[in-house]
């Protein structure tokens, strides 16, 4: 449903995020991303997400060794951890937990809702291609290496800003994963709102 741009879009503060990975994960959903770039504020509610669970997650960054990569990671919750994957997309979580325990949760997937036609400026794809993967939403929504460390619990640049749904809330197990211990793997820790057609295609 798309929103005015005089929208209260306040950011949701440290606390949100400064809680369980997969507490954080499911309950941003429905929430929307804003994103203020080149005189345009957009906006997009988030229907899927990721959890990665630090350095007990070996599926996660962390999880070996800390590095100049993840060093956001490892810092306060609510800040941007973006990083580029295949040498041409980034993607973009935000940090949870404490201070130290390096969690975050990747967007995997958004629905426009404010000033589409300025991501498809951004990003020239036809219909749900525009945002329905963690690679294309940056894309659409300019987000790139400049916002790493960025702090998502103020209104400037790119923040997430509280927002009410009725969607059904699906989980399975993440995407692109393979490497990862079977448990980690085939852990449940990817979320999306069932039957929204923006959701990405994995399943």
């Amino acid at each position: 449903m798309p929103i005015a741009l005089d929208h209260c879009l306040a950011p949701l503060g440290r606390d949100f995020y400064n809680r369980n990975t997969l507490e954080v994960a499911r309950d941003m959903l429905g929430c929307w991303l804003v994103r203020e770039h080149n005189g345009e504020q957009m906006a997009a509610r988030i229907v899927e997400t990721e959890a990665y669970c630090g350095v007990e997650d070996s599926a996660c960054h962390a999880h070996r060794r800390r590095s100049p990569r993840t060093e956001a990671m490892f810092g306060a919750a609510g800040h941007a951890y973006v990083y580029l994957v295949y040498g041409m997309h980034w993607l973009l979580n935000v940090v949870t937990e404490p201070d130290g325990s390096p969690c975050a949760v990747l967007i995997r997937a958004v629905e426009p809702t404010a000033n589409e036609a300025a991501m498809r400026a951004t990003r020239q794809a036809t219909g749900k291609q525009l945002s329905n993967g963690p690679g294309k939403l940056t894309r659409a929504l300019s987000i790139d290496k400049a916002l790493y460390g960025h702090d998502m619990t103020q209104a400037d640049k790119l923040w997430i800003s509280a927002a009410t749904h009725d969607a059904v809330i699906a989980s399975g197990p993440r995407v692109g994963i393979d490497y990862a211990k079977p448990e980690h793997r085939d852990a449940p820790w990817r979320f999306w709102c069932e039957g929204n057609p923006w959701v990405s295609k994995a399943r």
